[in-house]
């Protein structure tokens, strides 16, 4: 791998191969980012007069490393500009990628600066892209740039960026609009909402997400929304949403039934 990526022959670069083995123990991922940072800091550097790749392999030997990729990607990533470090933190939140009508959204409705900076991690090899939909390069990417964020500032950003799809959802027909919507709702903080009107809309979300899932046969993940529309019923909710309350409950135990989940049929009978 090191002579590909140096376009020379193995025996010239054995002993480089040799030290960035053992550091990386062999971990792929590990090895190109490790690459990456030793050319950004000038230990791996090309030469326009020999016109090759060159090292300065006593630094390399004793460099201190972190003990794991999770550590060197978390750095690599903080040395990244601050906007661009917010944009991985932002997609970090909707998973292993985002749709870029998603992002439309959040630039245009919460004024965030992300696709510019998106385009910054995409060159240093944190993203990829493919037709209108951005992703990161590993699995541990995200990981890292996800656990940036402590549990508090997580809370809030789901919530923010599901409010500001919400809107689209209910007013469009594209059911991954709803889906993402409601899943950032879900995963976000229950005390931003406080009063009976916005508690009613959220239930109402994932009554709709749940019945979309319904239709596809996905019953687990309906029953999932139809338990966290349940979740955001008000004191009495009964006298107040009588109707939304009967049909979150119905289908509910309906999805409970077809998974065979016995513990959520005896609750709700």
């Amino acid at each position: 791998m090191i002579s590909d990526t140096l376009c020379l022959f193995p025996r010239v670069t054995r002993s480089l191969a040799d030290i960035l083995y053992h550091k990386t123990k062999g971990n792929p991922l590990f090895l190109s980012r490790l690459i990456v940072s030793l050319s950004r800091d000038g230990l791996l550097r090309f030469s326009l007069s020999r016109r090759r790749w060159e090292w300065e392999e006593e630094k390399i030997q004793s460099m201190k490393i972190p003990d794991d990729v999770a550590e060197l990607l978390t750095n690599s990533i903080g040395r990244l500009p601050s906007d661009v470090q917010d944009a991985l933190c932002t997609l970090s939140c909707f998973g292993a990628s985002i749709h870029l009508d998603i992002v439309d959204v959040l630039e245009r409705d919460l004024d965030l600066q992300l696709q510019n900076s998106l385009e910054v991690a995409r060159k240093e090899g944190f993203l990829e892209k493919f037709d209108r939909t951005i992703q990161f390069s590993h699995d541990r990417v995200q990981e890292s740039a996800f656990n940036m964020l402590n549990s508090q500032d997580r809370r809030a950003k789901h919530s923010g960026y599901g409010f500001a799809l919400c809107i689209h959802a209910m007013n469009g027909c594209d059911d991954s609009m709803l889906f993402t919507a409601v899943d950032q709702i879900n995963r976000g903080d229950p005390t931003v909402i406080l009063d009976h009107e916005h508690s009613s809309l959220v239930a109402r979300l994932n009554l709709q997400a749940g019945k979309k899932a319904m239709g596809m046969s996905d019953y687990v993940s309906a029953l999932s929304l139809f338990e966290h529309g349940i979740s955001f019923l008000q004191e009495c909710h009964w006298q107040q949403n009588y109707d939304l309350s009967l049909e979150l409950f119905n289908c509910s135990t309906k999805c409970a039934y077809a998974v065979g989940d016995h513990e959520k049929l005896k609750c709700r009978t």
